[in-house]
């Protein structure tokens, strides 16, 4: 086996960026880069290159976008590169036949301590749930997703403010340097495999983390402030958390909200309604208190302070929240 060991890297959005970045820096050979087909996005439906294209042609990568991943040609592909190991970061589920392959077998980062959060979109949802802690696993593929021996595990808090955006890029990070730590503890074989199980003192099952939908996204104004506050820094900057905002003739214009602060209070006013001075703050009522909404978007405008958006669009406290 050279001593460098051969790599098939598998990955697709910015997050697996930083991971295939950081192994060219420890000196690892890429084989190959697996991503996604260049996808139309857009108005104008530009094909765009997926970011680890990107990144790879950068460095004179070769790169392999195949449609069907059991496609015979893709495998035949992958098996005549003859790679020592696979690495998967953010991409889609592989069969059997392409992560059995390699020598040393193929190991995923997930951005959660494993078995707590599997699924698509843990960052989202351990904030959405208001954890204070997650993490970054590196765990062997197996049949089941998101299932597998671990090798590490990192621990990371979790701000009180944070929101989705700024904890991907501090898990994205964190996340390439266990990758490289893994990669060259195969390597050396300095590592001990362990089997996902869940502490017995914890008061609490291990969540799930599924793919958030658009349905998913619109705010329930009948919940506590705390959990649309959580709900909203657990969805920023993207999917977005939502609401619509109906004028007094009636006509609606949906509102994604990007940043919000939250006070809690006996609340007398129903859920929904609004408080504003129609210059400098909106405010919603929740459960028990208020969301300060600080920074929004409507549709066809651009992201943009509470202030200015005030200054632009005329609301008073006649506007109601529907949904």
């Amino acid at each position: 086996m050279s001593k460098k060991l051969r790599i098939v890297f598998m990955g697709t959005p910015e997050f697996a960026v930083a991971s295939l970045e950081a192994l060219l820096a420890a000196g690892f050979e890429i084989a190959a880069v697996v991503t996604a087909p260049d996808k139309p996005a857009g108005r104008g439906k530009k094909l765009m290159q997926p970011a680890v294209k990107i990144a790879a042609l950068s460095h004179g990568l070769t790169v392999l976008q195949p449609e069907r991943l059991k496609a015979q040609d893709f495998v035949e592909t992958i098996r005549e590169l003859q790679a020592d190991l696979g690495v998967v970061v953010a991409f889609r589920m592989l069969p059997e036949v392409i992560w059995a392959m390699p020598k040393l077998g193929t190991f995923n980062l997930h951005a959660s301590l494993l078995p707590d959060y599997r699924g698509a979109a843990p960052i989202n949802h351990a904030i959405i749930n208001g954890e204070t802690e997650t993490g970054i696993t590196t765990f062997f593929l197996q049949h089941d997703i998101d299932t597998g021996d671990i090798i590490f595990q990192k621990k990371m808090a979790i701000g009180a403010t944070e929101n989705a955006g700024e904890l991907h890029d501090r898990l994205m990070y964190a996340g390439a340097d266990l990758v490289v730590k893994t990669a060259q503890a195969i390597r050396s074989g300095d590592y001990t495999r362990q089997r996902q199980q869940w502490p017995a003192n914890m008061n609490r099952m291990p969540r799930q983390a599924p793919k958030i939908f658009k349905e998913d996204t619109l705010i329930d104004w009948e919940k506590p402030v705390k959990k649309i506050y959580n709900k909203i820094r657990g969805l920023s900057p993207y999917p977005t958390a939502y609401t619509v905002l109906r004028n007094p003739e009636g006509s609606l214009f949906p509102v994604k909200i990007y940043r919000a602060a939250y006070e809690n209070m006996a609340a007398t006013t129903p859920p929904g309604s609004i408080v504003t001075d129609s210059k400098t703050y909106l405010k919603i009522y929740g459960e028990d208190g208020l969301i300060d909404i600080q920074e929004l978007q409507m549709a066809g405008k651009t992201r943009m302070s509470t202030r200015n958006f005030l200054n632009g669009f005329d609301i008073n406290e006649r506007w109601q929240v529907t949904g």
